[in-house]
């Protein structure tokens, strides 16, 4: 089994610069940026790169501390695909075009994909790494974003380019993924459509935090 930690990063959010990155606990990990965003983009942005980077038949096992992020991938996806990526009030799913590549990459890979929730910022060793390069990559994206370009608050980020640390060639299976969450987690409720609380907000309601 591949075991990979992901994070986000946005440093003013919504609307600052993001970062995301993952480790592979075997070796590996890969980062990127852009001038603008949301944490809720930057933490699904990492889960859908540690799935692309990581192709074949061997179970991969994805941990990150943004139930969010877990449940789009995992819960939500499911439903809001069968209905026309519409939430169960109707709504539009907010940030649905990262959530479809998602949906694609998972289906695409012959081996199985399963998510796990970590509480961030206690120590655990891969979560740190992954928040450290996920803060670096955020930090370098608005360093080198002309300030005229910018785009303004709301926009479509565009992403900058990946920085990758070592190599490693993953295995997954199903286009099914599974969730998995500590006994803490409980259960999120689905998003609302238009502006979200941010996946942290979300998860000190469920007393995550």
């Amino acid at each position: 089994m591949i075991i990979v930690s992901t994070d986000g990063s946005c440093l003013r959010n919504p609307g600052g610069a993001i970062g995301w990155a993952w480790v592979d606990h075997a070796g590996g990990a890969e980062s990127g940026g852009a001038a603008t965003g949301t944490n809720q983009i930057a933490e699904l942005r990492a889960v859908l790169e540690a799935i692309r980077s990581h192709p074949g038949s061997d179970p991969l096992l994805i941990e990150s501390d943004s139930l969010y992020a877990i449940k789009c991938a995992s819960e939500w996806l499911h439903n809001w695909r069968n209905n026309g990526w519409r939430t169960s009030t109707g709504g539009a799913v907010k940030n649905v075009e990262l959530i479809r590549n998602i949906d694609h990459a998972i289906a695409a890979r012959p081996g199985p994909v399963r998510f796990r929730w970590v509480r961030g910022h206690v120590g655990n060793y891969f979560n740190e790494q992954a928040d450290a390069l996920a803060g670096a990559a955020a930090r370098k994206a608005a360093a080198t974003a002309p300030r005229d370009n910018r785009p303004a608050t709301g926009a479509r980020p565009s992403i900058s380019e990946k920085t990758t640390i070592g190599t490693s060639t993953g295995d997954p299976s199903g286009p099914r993924p599974v969730l998995e969450t500590s006994a803490a987690a409980g259960k999120a409720a689905e998003p609302a459509a238009g502006p979200a609380a941010d996946y942290a907000t979300t998860a000190q309601a469920l007393h995550l935090f």
